[in-house]
């Protein structure tokens, strides 16, 4: 699958006339992309979303190119980008759960991409007292954060 990859890589990249190298790594669930270039703002996009759609092109255009069974997912990264933001959310959601712990009331979050609300949901899970839940539909889906309350078996649930 890498092979072709690269291939639609290279072709994307240069129907884009842009400059500039990538680097494929996998692992068990899927293949990274690492591209760096001078313009890395036209593939990242306002808030990703030219990286998002990027990305979903590319995982179309691989899956159809590669037998059944052969497919892993691709995450693409444009020069740390991605990798900064997920960090960022990742600390981000630790003091929104330390605000809802703090005041007792669940907090709601603007409107975010599927992969991000995922970090969120991830940060969330590992913190004790709190749940998190998507609402909404389409580009407004968001996060609720919530307090647990512990019930008299020690057993907890959302408040």
């Amino acid at each position: 699958m890498e092979d072709q990859l690269s291939e639609v890589l290279d072709n994307l990249l240069g129907m884009l006339l842009l400059e500039g190298s990538y680097e494929i790594g996998e692992n068990d669930d899927n293949f990274s992309v690492l591209i760096e270039t001078k313009d890395a703002g036209r593939l990242i996009g306002s808030r990703g979303e030219s990286l998002d759609s990027l990305q979903l092109l590319v995982n179309q255009m691989v899956s159809k190119k590669v037998d059944e069974g052969q497919y892993k997912r691709v995450v693409i990264d444009v020069g740390g980008w991605r990798k900064e933001k997920e960090e960022e959310l990742a600390r981000n959601a630790k003091g929104w759960g330390e605000q809802v712990l703090e005041t007792g009331k669940e907090m709601e979050l603007e409107p975010l991409p599927a992969w991000q609300r995922r970090i969120v949901h991830m940060t969330i899970s590992e913190m004790k007292g709190l749940s998190s839940e998507s609402a909404g539909e389409g580009r407004d889906r968001h996060i609720v954060i919530k307090p647990q309350t512990e019930k008299a078996d020690g057993e907890t649930k959302e408040s």
